[in-house]
């Protein structure tokens, strides 16, 4: 108002340049000014999905689902990882996509659910798009999966899978930048050492809920309730009613026993020092013309 009167010599504006901050805000707190209405913006609601966190009761087949972007190089995007942990046995199944769109991620997560030995029953997710889209919603609703995904304002809701990014992902793969066309590579170390190591031979802490004197619980982690967790799963009652058809106990018990944990991870170990290797020696450009799928033989 000032500048109206001072540099553009509006005669209107003289005497109200003068007014106080105080004074604009005793107007704003006036009747007159309360009566205006405002359209606040209005969020986007997708209806895809349930806002609600999963309560497996003690059943596998509920598991969590996230995605760890593997770094930029300048301009070029890296690879994705999508990882999915069930939250009562911990089993973990770990793929990687060159871009995490739905054309994309329908044929991994397809293979995904089919790689873990129960029936899958929950599909819990963030509120990403890459998730939360009808394409993902079709195919789950095709396989009788529920899906859920984070309430808000519970940062907590998908812990475990975020976990699991940390201790599982990043501490094999690291932050380095690896080209989108190395996904397929990618799965083949997944599905044949990283997969059956963390779920054959990896121990993990499973929690144990203790009330304390004021009455509220508590989760602890004994020394005696570390297992893998194909023991985990082995260690449920009727454990053969969860199983996948063509899955048996037998079957998985003897890829658990041919080799001992120390020994399956000397030989993940070996086989990420080749995979590493083989992607820095790709430019970029020669590992995009690797082919993107199929993600699994």
């Amino acid at each position: 108002m000032e500048r109206e009167y001072e540099v553009y010599g509006h005669a209107q504006f003289e005497k109200i340049r003068g007014i106080s901050v105080a004074q604009i805000y005793n107007l704003r707190h006036s009747n007159r000014y309360r009566v205006k209405h405002y359209i606040h913006t209005k969020p986007v609601i997708s209806r895809i999905g349930e806002r609600a966190r999963p309560e497996p009761q003690g059943h596998p087949g509920f598991i969590r689902v996230d995605t760890v972007h593997q770094g930029d190089d300048k301009r070029q995007k890296g690879v994705y990882h999508i990882n999915a942990v069930d939250e009562v046995t911990q089993w973990e199944i770990v793929a990687s996509v060159s871009r995490i769109t739905e054309y994309d991620l329908e044929p991994l997560l397809e293979n995904m659910l089919n790689q873990f030995p129960f029936h899958v029953r929950g599909f819990h997710s963030d509120n990403g798009g890459e998730f939360v889209n009808r394409t993902v919603a079709e195919l789950l609703n095709k396989l009788l999966i529920r899906f859920t995904r984070s309430r808000p304002r519970r940062p907590d809701d998908n812990g475990l899978v975020e976990s699991k990014n940390g201790s599982i992902i990043r501490k094999n793969l690291g932050y380095a930048h690896i080209p989108q066309g190395c996904a397929s590579l990618l799965n083949v170390y997944h599905r044949e050492h990283l997969n059956p190591y963390i779920n054959f031979h990896r121990p993990c802490f499973f929690p144990v809920a203790v009330i304390d004197h004021k009455g509220k619980a508590k989760n602890t982690y004994p020394y005696e309730k570390i297992k893998t967790p194909y023991e985990q799963l082995k260690s449920l009652p009727q454990v053969e009613t969860y199983l996948r058809p063509g899955i048996s106990l037998e079957t998985l018990d003897a890829i658990a026993n041919q080799m001992s944990d120390n020994q399956c991870a000397e030989r993940m170990v070996k086989a990420r020092y080749n995979l590493l290797k083989q992607t820095n020696r790709l430019s970029p450009c020669e590992a995009n013309r690797l082919p993107p799928g199929p993600f699994f033989d």
